[in-house]
């Protein structure tokens, strides 16, 4: 199981050696195979075990696979949850799981590392190109430019570098070192806000978050899938909070055939709060959406425990690579970090919002009262 479908069938079932000869046609040599079908990256051997390639990108589609064994590569940039999903199928079947990888931060690649170091059902190895013996040439790569920080990471197995190409690395990296990723208790007396990114098909992400001044209080982060608004409805009621607004994103605005009413009517009903749908004039571009969550990321202080999967992904979330050329594009890659950047940016949408507001209103912000709330799918302050 590699981070995506299109990864593995690169990086192992096309994959290739010096000498042009398939690797998996020397790993499993035609004499031991009963059938193979190319499509699905599976492989019959004669014995009647059965070896395929998956991508974690769609470890839904594991359904009725059984697996006893599972290899993850470069699990520090997999989604985590699809060994949330395997392990209990292992666990039943009496099975096994081999994590190979290169450290990405400190997020759940590192947290994995540290719990196998303490569990003696586990086994764990850290090793650097001081051990493997691969004849790299290390004052070469930083001669020609190579950051200490990506030596440390890429050569020595260092948890404490930034992935590359990270949107927000180093900013999620200063908020741990200035201890803002800390205790932040709820304050009852301030009502709550929740950013949202919806999926049908796909995730939906939640952030749920208070202001208080300038500085913006991260309460939790929640994420789930293949659920309907009823599902979330229910989980924002669920909490302990008095909520100002749920902002969402414009397409929340849409009427749906099948109801006769947009998502955010639906919601405000099911929830009795209103919904600050963002007009498609604010449909930031990926750049500039990118660029206010940068903006806004100095002023959040984190709940260490309730926005954990949150910050791990906004770590995570970063460009894509062009291989053939060998640069990042100028654009986000979609894979699990998405949802949880996405429901950001539409929390730095909000307070891009109320910024202009305050200046309207000569620096007071008022929370507007639900009566005053128009009939309209969204309303904008100011």
């Amino acid at each position: 199981m590699a981070p995506t479908q299109k990864q593995v069938r690169k990086i192992v079932w096309d994959n290739i050696d010096g000498q042009g000869r398939r690797i998996i046609d020397q790993v499993f040599p035609p004499e031991l195979r009963a059938g193979q079908k190319d499509n699905e990256m599976q492989i019959t051997l004669k014995n009647g075990s059965i070896w395929q390639c998956v991508g974690s990108d769609n470890y839904d589609s594991l359904v009725g696979s059984n697996p006893v064994g599972v290899v993850f590569s470069e699990f520090s940039i997999a989604d985590p949850k699809a060994w949330d999903y395997v392990r209990p199928i292992l666990a039943e079947n009496g099975g096994w799981a081999l994590f190979i990888y290169t450290p990405r931060g400190p997020n759940h690649g590192k947290e994995l590392y540290d719990m196998a170091c303490n569990d003696p059902d586990w086994f764990a190895q850290i090793l650097s190109v001081d051990d493997t013996g691969v004849p790299i040439d290390v004052e070469a790569e930083r001669r020609a430019g190579m950051s200490e920080a990506m030596i440390d990471q890429e050569f020595f197995c260092s948890f404490s570098g930034i992935v590359d190409g990270s949107y927000y690395g180093k900013l999620v990296q200063a908020a741990r070192q200035e201890g803002r990723i800390t205790r932040v208790p709820h304050e009852p007396t301030l009502p709550v806000e929740v950013a949202f990114d919806l999926g049908v098909s796909d995730d939906t992400a939640l952030w749920f978050y208070q202001r208080v001044g300038l500085e913006f209080r991260i309460l939790e982060y929640y994420e789930n899938r293949g659920c309907g608004i009823d599902h979330y409805a229910q989980y924002v009621k669920s909490k302990p909070y008095v909520y100002h607004q749920f902002n969402l994103p414009h397409d929340a605005g849409h009427v749906q055939l099948a109801t006769g009413k947009s998502i955010s009517k639906q919601f405000q009903a099911l929830t009795g709060v209103r919904c600050n749908v963002s007009p498609r004039e604010q449909n930031l571009s990926d750049e500039v959406g990118i660029q206010a969550v940068r903006d806004l990321l100095p002023k959040c202080y984190f709940d260490y425990e309730g926005c954990k999967d949150g910050l791990k992904k906004l770590e995570l979330y970063r460009r894509q690579y062009d291989e053939k050329r060998e640069v990042f594009k100028d654009r986000p890659l979609h894979d699990f970090t998405s949802h949880a950047a996405d429901a950001f940016r539409e929390l730095a949408k909000s307070a891009k919002l109320v910024s202009a507001s305050v200046a309207l209103r000569g620096g007071a912000y008022e929370a507007a009262p639900m009566d005053a709330v128009a009939d309209g799918d969204y309303d904008i302050f100011g």
